[in-house]
């Protein structure tokens, strides 16, 4: 009788807690897999009446090259977890390999017996620059490569089981674009009459009530010369040098002053973002500086905690709340915005949310640890799904624009800058139904609301 020949070892394994690791898992096999390498993930593998247990061991102990080790505090408790860890380290020996076991780090976790002093690969600083290092890690271990950068099938299988319930009905879908509905026609180059120095001009610049950029000797503004007289006192009188049709600026740029279209349609956006961030100053919005951009949130001077702010049309009208508690922390939402002139002139807003301790009589204190912001970002506003999210900026831009269906944006004595309060809405040809349904005021009615998903029992 012929022995049979031994399983090769192929498989890199992904050691995970469900539900808690699937969203990450889902992003990382397919892309480990189109780099060659051949992978074993539960949510991929499992199929309907497998004895899953089993399935997992076997796997682990006859096929798995490498296992790769999600760790965080909540995945590290999980009795399945602990059991794969102890199959791993029995073949870590087997195979007397050290490197069997290689964790990632998905978000802040304390040290277990066992894997203590194994060197991890941050995925908590991004995904991507995680996913960078373990390819590098992996390449430098020999891992095989056993795929041939195909993505196994029951990738899309996985997909389908997850795919969105179509109607065959139109549905209204709302973007997150708010439509420049007016600007004015000039943009005027002032310079001082006075020669100044250029640093006491830039200060005098930054802190001006209307957007201004620094050009040449002086600034391109909105503005007019009497609008300066007061806060550019220190440095004389300014006066027209030349005005630029606004359109022809933005589309041409000016040969005469030496301002190609790209630098037109730079200075014109920054132009737009510098009134936006002045408007939401002038109205109280809470500033905070993230490291893509500056962010105006609803603080304490706008709204007090847990207070819902009503929003849509007559007759349609929803709720929901933009400052709460969660996890003993306040969160406090706001919105940056991206100016953009193509295919034409709109503000385009990014949600934010911003986390603080709560001090004396509920009193926010900002936390100032990027990483602790970053991890109760992606813990608490996880169970908000669209819908929340949507119902979050239409109250914001409700609070911001009051009764008005505009948002007028101060830039001088030369006009405003005009939005619509409401954002661009399109029809779609069919309805997309969420798997999870909110109610009618946008938020979900139970704890998942802030705290992300139930967890299933150990596996």
């Amino acid at each position: 009788m012929t022995a049979a020949a031994p399983i090769e070892r192929d498989l890199i394994f992904i050691s995970k807690a469900t539900p808690g690791d699937d969203q990450f898992v889902l992003w990382l096999a397919p892309r480990l897999e189109a780099a060659g390498y051949k992978v074993f993930a539960d949510i991929f593998d499992l199929d309907a009446g497998d004895e899953w247990r089993g399935k997992l061991t076997a796997a682990l102990q006859s096929r798995a090259v490498k296992m790769l080790l999600c760790c965080s505090d909540e995945t590290l408790a999980r009795r399945g977890v602990r059991e794969e860890i102890s199959i791993a380290e029995d073949q870590t020996k087997q195979l007397q390999d050290p490197n069997f076991i290689i964790p990632l780090k998905i978000r802040t976790f304390q040290k277990l017996f066992g894997i203590g002093g194994l060197q991890y690969v941050d995925f908590e600083r991004g995904w991507a620059k995680g996913l960078a290092s373990l390819l590098r890690s992996l390449e430098r271990q020999q891992v095989p490569k056993a795929g041939g950068g195909i993505i196994q099938p029951e990738w899309y299988a996985y997909l389908r089981r997850r795919a969105v319930e179509i109607e065959a009905t139109p549905e209204v879908l709302t973007s997150n674009w708010l439509r420049i509905v007016g600007m004015p026609e000039k943009l005027n180059y002032l310079v001082s009459r006075n020669r100044a120095d250029s640093a006491v001009l830039r200060k005098l610049g930054a802190s001006f009530e209307f957007p201004m950029a620094e050009f040449g000797d002086g600034f391109l503004t909105f503005a007019n010369p009497f609008d300066l007289t007061e806060h550019f006192e220190r440095v004389g009188p300014f006066r027209i040098e030349r005005d630029f049709d606004l359109l022809d600026f933005i589309e041409n740029g000016s040969a005469d002053a030496g301002i190609e279209s790209r630098d037109a349609k730079s200075i014109m956006m920054n132009l737009l973002r510098q009134a936006w961030e002045k408007h939401c100053a002038r109205e109280r919005f809470l500033a905070h500086t993230f490291s893509s951009g500056l962010s105006f949130h609803v603080g304490e001077d706008k709204l007090a905690l847990k207070k819902r702010v009503s929003w849509g049309r007559q007759g349609e009208r929803r709720n929901s709340m933009l400052r709460g508690v969660s996890r003993k922390k306040i969160w406090e939402y706001g919105v940056s915005v991206i100016p953009s002139l193509f295919p034409y002139p709109h503000m385009r807003l990014k949600g934010r949310v911003l986390f603080s301790d709560i001090g004396e009589r509920n009193k926010a204190i900002v936390i100032p640890d990027t990483k602790a912001q970053f991890r109760l970002r992606r813990s608490v506003c996880s169970g908000w799904r669209n819908k929340a999210w949507h119902g979050r900026v239409m109250a914001f831009m409700e609070l911001l624009a009051g009764e008005s269906p505009y948002v007028g944006l101060a830039v001088g004595s030369g006009g405003t800058i005009t939005l619509d309060a409401m954002p661009i809405q399109f029809m779609a040809p069919v309805t997309a139904r969420q798997t999870n349904r909110l109610g009618e005021d946008a938020e979900e009615p139970d704890e998942t609301t802030l705290g992300g998903h139930y967890e299933d029992e150990d596996v």
